[in-house]
């Protein structure tokens, strides 16, 4: 059996590489001559997720980019006698064999767990390049590591199936850890209220003047909960999104410090936000009080599926503290699956389309039409329209065509905490 380092990872990403349980013969022979094997097993348990929205070929096309990558670093970080091969037909782990002398614990005391942490810091620098456009984000893989020395009394099959098993095993532990520290990590983040917020100006189409700021929420700088997709998805996996939007809200408000005068706050809510005794009524009312604000200043925005999925709550949210002065905004409009209907029934006062139906606007006449439809029934719904993820002027110029009112975006500086902003 070839154990050429470059045997493991050449060909064209579409060339299909043998599996593990297909090698079985030359892997044992590998492992008699040698003595000794170790194994570094990765495993991609979100490719499943892959294959649910995308197919089974986008599963394969990412485990075989995994592959090839786990095969770069292993080129320049492993000295020799290795194969990189996948486990066997629908199993998302990549698996690293390793064939030494058993004279030595130095490649499991060192080398094994130095390629496991350089496969990471790979992935990690690389922000999910290796599943893109499948799946956004740094690519965190849980991994095991295991070691057989060779032992005459049991075949080499045997030998190599306890090897894998092991690892599997190692994997398991790893990802419970990584769990664990991640969801400590989270509660740290929200017990300290570590997170602060950044604010957005919402632009008026015609004037160029700035109509209002949307409050962002950020986690700690350099963390891994720093972005708010990490923030919320971590949320949404320990059950922590209702402790976490308070902190988020709190931090809106807080950082809202020498507000514009004669500017709107947009602030982002759930519609769990009236289970929260310190966000109603007088206590809602004397918070916004000590930062100079009024509910009239102050516009809560909530997600198009937020709303959709819980619509009794948000209904009850919304028309509790609309009696107070709050207006509202639906964010993210097309981009999820709510229907006209329950477009209507949720009657924003500001309706934000989403940057995928704005991006290119300017040169693309059936999303301009899109547009134009969606004002039309915004006005009859008697609420504004606010075009999100502005990057051009030429995208700007054909809102006004359009006659959208507000636009908001990068076009207008990256967000900011409120006093740059300001200044």
């Amino acid at each position: 059996m070839s154990t050429d380092p470059h045997s493991a990872h050449s060909g064209e990403p579409r060339t299909r590489c043998a599996t593990f349980s297909e090698r079985f013969e030359d892997l044992g022979e590998a492992f008699e001559a040698a003595g000794a094997v170790g194994l570094v097993l990765f495993s991609a348990p979100m490719l499943a997720e892959v294959e649910r929205r995308h197919g089974h070929r986008a599963r394969e096309t990412c485990l075989e980019t995994l592959r090839l990558r786990i095969g770069e670093v292993a080129a320049d970080r492993l000295r020799h006698d290795y194969v990189v091969c996948p486990a066997e037909p629908g199993c998302d782990e990549i698996l690293v064999l390793l064939f030494r002398r058993p004279g030595s614990a130095a490649f499991f005391r060192t080398e094994m767990p130095g390629f496991r942490r350089e496969v990471a810091r790979a992935l990690e620098a690389e922000g999910g390049q290796v599943f893109y456009p499948y799946l956004r984000g740094p690519a965190r893989l849980p991994s095991g590591v295991a070691v057989e020395l060779r032992n005459p009394q049991f075949g080499n099959a045997t030998q190599l199936r306890r090897l894998v098993d092991e690892a599997r095993r190692d994997c398991l532990h790893d990802a419970e850890a990584a769990r664990r520290d991640e969801r400590h990590g989270l509660l740290t983040t929200i017990l300290d209220q570590r997170i602060y917020s950044v604010y957005e100006p919402i632009v008026e189409v015609g004037s160029r003047t700035v109509y209002g700021y949307e409050a962002l929420a950020r986690g700690p700088e350099g963390s891994r909960f720093h972005s708010p997709a990490a923030l919320f998805g971590a949320a949404e996996r320990y059950g922590l999104v209702f402790e976490l939007d308070c902190v988020c809200r709190e931090s809106g408000l807080c950082g809202a410090v020498d507000f514009p005068a004669g500017t709107k706050l947009f602030l982002n809510i759930r519609p769990t936000t009236i289970h929260d005794p310190s966000f109603r009524g007088k206590r809602l009312i004397r918070t916004l009080e000590e930062r100079g604000l009024t509910p009239h200043d102050v516009v809560f925005e909530i997600s198009e599926q937020e709303s959709i999925r819980s619509f009794g709550a948000f209904r009850e949210m919304r028309d509790d503290y609309r009696s107070l002065g709050f207006q509202f905004a639906l964010d993210d409009t097309g981009a999820g699956y709510a229907g006209l209907e329950e477009l209507l029934e949720v009657e924003p006062d500001y309706i934000k389309i989403d940057r995928a139906m704005v991006s290119g606007v300017d040169q693309d006449p059936a999303r301009q039409d899109v547009l134009a439809a969606l004002l039309t029934m915004a006005e009859k719904m008697g609420a504004r329209v606010i075009g999100e993820g502005l990057d051009t002027l030429e995208e700007l110029e054909m809102l006004g065509r359009l006659g959208i009112h507000f636009g908001q975006g990068w076009l207008f500086g990256r967000p900011t905490p409120l006093r740059a902003a300001t200044d």
